[in-house]
């Protein structure tokens, strides 16, 4: 399995130009042998190049696409991507409180398909629900980091709200709904955000009942980022105690692809969902224990 910790992972732009490059080789029929020896690299350099382990200087991507030819305009779009590799977007202003590449794959996605067993996703928690799980996860900061990092959380909501903004399909284990993170009246607010956010037309919710029994998402949870075009293969995106990871190598990210699927196919419909989490939401309203 190819995994990358978030210092290794490269950006998005990065990931596509490496992509752009290591596909023009290919179709000017030059071995990457041939390529280095005709550039004057070593063969190593080219590879973390194709790789996207080093970034290439814009002068570096004007050499490669002299030498493999095809065109001026593919040789321009290149160099300037080469030349934005570096720039970022909302998530720059929160480069203290955010770590790795997730913020920028996550924003440049187009399809999001996600399996949660502990919580409500990020992208659909209401600030009280996730600053519990801020806190309650990082006891050791301070509270003005904790809402540092809750500004951080809530401005990757503005993904969705665009006007092409990424699909994002979401599969809740009913522990998800019946565990009342914030307390019971927290929770009902959540619950009731959940049923809003499922009338938009880019989002997708279901909940894997508990009756199911065994399913095919026990070994736990995991988000499928996809991007736009065939030069961008989909990402797995892995949390936990051991910190991030990122799984490109492409049989297991069918393989994850295919997991989603067949919990999907356990899932209750879209419908039956949504009337399950209100139906928990009136009973967190009911009472100041958690519904059994």
């Amino acid at each position: 399995m190819r995994s990358m910790t978030p210092e290794q992972s490269p950006t998005v732009r990065h990931r596509r130009l490496a992509r752009q490059l290591r596909e023009a080789r290919k179709h000017s029929g030059m071995s990457m042998e041939a390529a280095a020896a005709a550039l004057g690299w070593s063969r190593p350099k080219l590879v973390r190049f194709e790789t996207a382990k080093t970034r290439p200087r814009p002068a570096d991507v004007a050499a490669m696409l002299d030498l493999y030819g095809g065109g001026d305009a593919i040789k321009l779009a290149l160099v300037q991507l080469a030349k934005d590799i570096r720039k970022r977007g909302w998530w720059a202003a929160f480069n203290d409180v955010l770590t790795g590449s997730f913020a920028e794959l996550e924003d440049d996605a187009v399809r999001i398909r996600t399996w949660q067993v502990q919580f409500v996703p990020g992208l659909l928690q209401i600030s009280d629900y996730a600053l519990a799980l801020i806190r309650i996860g990082s006891p050791e900061q301070s509270e003005a980091v904790h809402l540092r990092r809750l500004q951080a959380r809530m401005a990757r909501r503005t993904i969705l709200e665009r006007q092409e903004g990424s699909s994002l399909a979401v599969i809740l284990d009913e522990a998800v709904l019946r565990r009342p993170v914030g307390g019971p009246e927290v929770m009902a607010r959540q619950l009731d955000a959940l049923v809003n956010e499922s009338k938009k037309s880019n989002i997708s919710l279901r909940v894997l009942p508990a009756a199911s029994g065994e399913h095919a998402g026990m070994d736990g949870p995991f988000v499928v980022l996809s991007f736009e075009g065939a030069l961008d293969p989909d990402v797995v995106y892995l949390e936990g105690m051991g910190g991030e990871i990122y799984v490109e190598d492409v049989g297991q990210v069918n393989r994850c692809n295919v997991r989603f699927d067949r919990i999907s196919d356990q899932a209750l419909s879209e419908e039956r969902s949504v009337q399950l989490i209100a139906d928990i939401a009136k009973e967190y309203r009911q009472t100041d224990e958690p519904p059994s």
